[in-house]
């Protein structure tokens, strides 16, 4: 929040609603995914981020995961282990959540970046 502050920066968040219902897992990681509380998480950021003036985005998670942040290619084979992100088209090699961040983020900028652009076409 602070960095976010500092930097006159916003938030981006997946949306994670329906994600209990569309994960198919054992039931033993079922079990800690239904312990989690995804929505309240959110409520928290989104509460201190509104108090100090930082605006949040949620957006739609598809891909964050298997995509590249630097060349932003999509291939699920891309994420070769539950940590380590290898891009099958660059090569870039990084930590899986940092890169599914960086496409979070990314998201995120679009999102602001749509809302501030004009729509109205330039007048000669």
């Amino acid at each position: 929040m602070t960095e976010a502050e500092r930097t006159s920066s916003g938030i981006s968040l997946e949306d994670l609603k329906g994600i209990r219902q569309r994960v198919r897992l054992r039931e033993p990681q079922r079990v800690a995914l239904h312990s989690w509380a995804f929505a309240q998480l959110a409520d928290f950021i989104t509460y201190k981020a509104k108090r100090a003036g930082v605006p949040v985005v949620f957006v739609d998670p598809a891909y964050t995961s298997q995509q590249c942040c630097e060349c932003g290619h999509i291939d699920n084979k891309n994420r070769v282990s539950q940590s380590v992100f290898l891009c099958r088209n660059c090569g870039v090699v990084a930590h899986a959540d940092r890169n599914a961040s960086r496409n979070i983020a990314r998201k995120g900028e679009a999102v602001w970046t749509a809302g501030r652009e004009s729509r109205v076409p330039a007048t000669p």
